[in-house]
């Protein structure tokens, strides 16, 4: 059996596209994408060559804006201070005396929390952030003061 050069490629694809699926590398869909686009050159006519360099240039290239891309994005917080992740993170708490080791006992959610004190200077009673969640210690901050309007 005699394949054509635009099966070969569309194979290719197929391939990449499979094993991405399979990995979860966004990447090898760039890869792909120069695939179709080494296989539409060859159903255009144009020669091995030609397709050859169409894949490297469309593949390498979605492949590098993408890297830019996802260089430029902005990272997200670490999951122990990510409120996407601790649905916790931001919630106000109430504390009314600080240990001497920066750690204090707070009523939140219906159950007794040990809290560090995470913020800058000194702990002081009163209200807190929570910024962060370190096992079963929550990382507290002072709370900003609100404007009323």
């Amino acid at each position: 059996m005699d394949w054509s050069a635009s099966t070969l490629w569309w194979l290719a694809t197929g391939v990449l596209v499979a094993v991405e699926l399979g990995t979860g590398t966004f990447y090898l869909l760039m890869l792909a994408l120069g695939c179709a686009a080494a296989a539409l050159a060859a159903h255009a006519g144009l020669g091995g060559t030609a397709q050859v360099a169409l894949a490297a240039l469309a593949g390498g290239g979605a492949t590098g804006l993408w890297h830019l891309r996802r260089a430029r994005a902005p990272r997200s917080a670490p999951a122990a201070s990510n409120p996407d992740v601790v649905i916790d993170i931001g919630q106000p708490v109430q504390v009314t005396f600080w240990n001497a080791d920066g750690t204090a006992r707070v009523h939140y959610r219906g159950s007794s929390w040990s809290v560090r004190f995470s913020g800058p200077g000194t702990p002081a009673p009163g209200e807190h952030v929570i910024v962060a969640l370190q096992g079963n210690q929550l990382s507290v901050s002072p709370a900003s003061p609100r404007t009323s309007h």
